[in-house]
């Protein structure tokens, strides 16, 4: 009788993901368009002159970013009209994409979800509703470089330059139009800020991009942090795992691998971006003893899909990666037609809970104006608080009563 009602709550379990078993598998990774994406990459290469060395190199991908409409014409599928909106968007706000993360670009597609998020279009350049500084963090800046908004931890911007510059960033004021690091006085001055506030446990170093520093810059940096005692841990800021794995070298691993405990957050937003090059990225720094979360933000038209951000989570679980935040996308001008409504968001965590593991289950987060730090959107679980009952919501929806008293 037992297992007969197992069984049978089994087949209501399998019934419930029933939905996501029909699509899961019609949704493209950069596992199961790698072999299209190789031969993209392959003639990305003949056309840039480059070697096969020359590819797998990050200092060459970066030396050999495309910031050009009528380069970019000969990779991707562009209208004259196109090229105008991208050309004109670019006197505006930077763009740039390295050839790897290009090379994963449908050419012939519009409305491919890494091309909306790495080529500029005319909504960016009309667009006036947003402002260039939402968290005021020009407003939270006590030291140079250093962003403050929580009480036992802060940011050090170490750089401005990113491999790809993303159309939704949220610091595109700080990109300007040359690759820039923060110079090494500046730097100095907010590590004597960590060093003076010894509150300050956590440290996270951004920019930017903080990949895109030397391994002979990094190593300073960290080694500095490592030298003060109340910093307990150390976290890097960077998408380099997802739009030029190639920096995740074994010398890089080697250095890392000697400043523990430290972290890495990353930036993947789309399970097309998860590719085997990202994998031996993500899975080498895992190896040397680093712990990697994900750090997606919601996209209208990308990623603002019950199915599409599950098989995000689960993929991202498969090369090491814990999902960790949902962003709701920042009011940050030219922006605005990323942004999504927030019962969106509310509305995929709900086909996450129960779904899929705890471990593929970010928190979503919207970023309160003005710098006063993240805040969790969470679906309602808890209906009512007795004295001695509480009533509950599960994630099937069924309505419950539990047990809320202790013997005296």
């Amino acid at each position: 009788m037992k297992r007969k009602i197992a069984l049978q709550r089994a087949e209501e379990l399998k019934k419930t993901i029933g939905d996501y078993l029909a699509v899961k598998d019609t949704i493209p990774t950069g596992f199961t368009q790698w072999e299209k994406i190789r031969e993209r990459q392959e003639k990305i290469r003949i056309l840039l002159g480059a070697t096969e060395k020359d590819w797998y190199s990050w200092r060459w991908q970066i030396r050999n970013r495309i910031s050009d409409g009528k380069l970019l014409a000969r990779i991707i599928d562009l209208s004259p009209r196109e090229l105008e909106e991208i050309e004109l968007t670019g006197s505006k706000f930077r763009w740039g994409v390295v050839p790897y993360y290009l090379s994963l670009v449908d050419p012939a597609s519009k409305n491919d979800p890494l091309r909306l998020q790495s080529i500029p279009t005319n909504r960016e350049y009309y667009d006036c509703t947003g402002e260039m500084d939402p968290m005021d963090e020009e407003y939270t800046s006590p030291a140079p470089a250093v962003t403050r908004r929580y009480p036992d931890r802060l940011i050090i911007n170490v750089t401005n330059q990113c491999a790809s510059y993303c159309r939704h960033c949220q610091r595109r004021r700080n990109i300007g139009e040359v690759d820039r690091h923060t110079s090494r006085s500046n730097l100095s001055a907010a590590l004597e800020y960590v060093a003076a506030n010894p509150e300050i446990r956590d440290v996270l170093l951004t920019g930017g991009d903080a990949l895109m520093l030397s391994d002979e810059t990094l190593e300073w940096l960290l080694s500095e942090l490592d030298k003060i005692p109340h910093v307990e841990i150390k976290r890097l800021g960077t998408r380099a795992p997802v739009n030029l794995p190639y920096r995740v070298t074994g010398d890089l691993c080697r250095m890392l691998s000697r400043h523990l405990p430290l972290y890495v957050n990353t930036h993947f937003n789309h399970p097309l971006e998860i590719t085997p090059a990202a994998q031996e990225a993500c899975l080498a720094l895992a190896r040397c003893g680093i712990n990697l979360g994900n750090q997606a933000v919601l996209l209208r038209g990308i990623n603002n899909d019950p199915m599409i951000m599950r098989k995000l989570s689960q993929e991202l679980l498969r090369i090491m990666v814990r999902p960790y935040y949902i962003f709701h996308a920042k009011n940050v001008q030219g922006t605005n037609h990323f942004r999504t409504r927030v019962e969106e968001g509310i509305e995929i965590m709900e086909k996450l809970r129960g779904y899929t593991s705890g471990l593929a289950i970010p928190t979503y987060i919207v970023n309160a104006p003005h710098g006063y730090g993240k805040t969790p959107m969470l679906a309602e679980y808890l209906i009512s608080l007795g004295k001695d009952k509480v009533v509950i919501r599960t994630w099937e929806n069924r309505v419950m009563e539990y047990e809320n008293s202790l013997e005296e």
